[in-house]
């Protein structure tokens, strides 16, 4: 499987995939013109991820803001997780955040609320 490294812009997030460890990379902002064309090859690789079993998957994040389409698109994301997760496959979420953004925190929490697997918010450590 090919792995995805999108470099990210203002308006865009680092992107970066393993398929042979399991891990997704979002880092940055997120406010695309087009979440569609942006999110949907990272649709796609974690449908083909889950869809090989087994492994676990990991998604690491470090995003600092989210536009309504963006949020979108993490929601259909987490969903993915969801229901892998109903079907017993190891997935996992890390959202890291800078302490001085409170914000980036409890949008992280109002996603948690929804998901039943294992999801940490973690601070991280200030410079």
């Amino acid at each position: 499987m090919t792995d995805i490294t999108i470099a990210g812009t203002q308006s865009t997030p680092d992107i970066r995939t393993e398929w042979s460890t399991g891990r997704l990379f979002m880092q940055g902002d997120s406010y695309p013109e087009n979440s569609y064309e942006l999110f949907n090859q990272i649709f796609e690789w974690i449908e083909r991820f889950l869809a090989e079993g087994g492994r676990p998957l990991s998604l690491e994040l470090n995003l600092l803001y989210l536009n309504t389409s963006s949020i979108k698109a993490m929601m259909d994301i987490f969903d993915l997780l969801e229901v892998a997760h109903q079907e017993h496959k190891p997935v996992a979420v890390n959202w890291y955040y800078d302490q001085r953004n409170e914000r980036v925190a409890e949008l992280a929490e109002e996603f948690k609320e929804d998901c039943s697997f294992p999801f940490e918010i973690i601070p991280s450590p200030q410079a």
